[in-house]
């Protein structure tokens, strides 16, 4: 008989027990139910063990646990489902604007990496707010506090605000693309890739230029491949005493049978300057590609070197003569004693 009292004992006990615990989870469960809550029973959880309460702590482990399953853990569930959608809505909206862009022929690669950039920015952005919806939290106060943030950032970063309007002001003016040949700061490049901060230049040594955005549009700049056609001059001098004839015939001899050279336009040579000690001229014929500029520019002041040379036509180097009319004074018999020296050429002042 007392073991049977026991036994009903402990039952009720454990019953007693299992109760409290669901009413612990009810009171929990009304009182959070999100993930913030959850972070709170779980500091209760942690005093209670700094404290030394081993039964409290297991008790309270319980309804940590069943808190968890029954109201954090369908979140996380449902946000991830909702994160994988998301995700792959946006991996195929980018695949086809990618494609898109890239079969327009109004887009160059520059305006179509910002804007692949951006709209990946715009989608993340998105992806994020949707993410945390599901965990309860209010998006439109993160929203508003972001968009505080954002203002003091925007402030912080004024610079880099500035290249970003820059760089999309590029993008629609369309000053130079990727792959234009420019001059900028005295520095011949290749236009290699316009980012929303800044434009990258590759030198003719090989080295990357890296330039603000906001210099690119507010300083001089020289875009050589704009316009489809590039006209090249390559400059030489002759001796006075040679024929100018003689020089341009050399010269033109030199560009026959040269595919690089725009055949639909003239080639010429002409006199640009009578120098102090030369006669200045200079060659001139276009091409398609500029690209070739400064390659094919050395290759002909060579070639005209050598032929000018090989023609015995004199390339003169900076020179100067000095003719003194009637210098007697440089006479032989001007050192000599007795001899009378001339009278002076003066004239009285008026």
């Amino acid at each position: 008989m007392l073991a049977l009292l026991t036994n009903l004992s402990g039952k009720a006990d454990f019953q007693d027990s299992l109760q409290s615990v669901q009413d612990t989870v009810a009171v929990a469960s009304d009182s959070t139910g999100t993930v913030a809550g959850a972070g709170e029973e779980m500091g209760r959880a942690v005093d209670l063990l700094a404290s030394g309460d081993i039964y409290s702590f297991s008790q309270q482990m319980k309804v940590i646990f069943i808190n968890f399953v029954d109201n954090v853990l369908p979140e996380f569930i449902t946000a991830f489902l909702v994160f994988v959608l998301l995700y792959g809505v946006y991996r195929v909206v980018r695949a086809l604007l990618a494609r898109v862009l890239k079969a327009s022929r109004h887009v160059d690669a520059g305006l179509e990496s910002l804007l692949l950039k951006s709209a990946s920015i715009v989608a993340w952005a998105f992806i994020s707010v949707m993410v945390l919806a599901q965990f309860g939290i209010d998006v439109s106060a993160l929203l508003a506090g972001l968009s505080i943030v954002g203002l003091a950032l925007g402030f912080a970063a004024k610079d880099s605000l500035e290249n970003f309007i820059s760089g999309v002001t590029i993008m629609i003016d369309r000053p130079f693309r990727v792959g234009d040949q420019v001059v900028v700061q005295d520095t011949y490049g290749t236009v290699q890739d316009i980012t929303l901060r800044s434009t990258r230049l590759r030198t003719l040594n090989n080295e990357v230029m890296v330039m603000p955005n906001v210099l690119m549009i507010n300083q001089k700049l020289v875009n050589h491949t704009l316009m489809g056609l590039l006209r090249i001059e390559v400059p030489f001098s002759i001796a006075y005493k040679e024929s100018t004839d003689a020089a341009r015939s050399v010269v033109l001899e030199l560009l026959n049978a040269d595919s690089r050279i725009a055949a639909d336009f003239p080639v010429e040579v002409v006199v640009v300057e009578l120098g102090s000690s030369s006669v200045d001229m200079v060659l001139r014929f276009h091409v398609r590609n500029s690209a070739i500029e400064v390659p094919i520019k050395a290759e002909y002041t060579e070639k005209i070197f050598k032929a000018l040379k090989a023609a015995k036509i004199e390339i003169p180097f900076p020179h100067l003569q000095l003719f003194i009319d009637e210098a007697k004074g440089l006479s032989p018999n001007a050192g000599q004693s007795g001899a009378t020296p001339p009278a002076p050429d003066w004239k009285p002042l008026k």
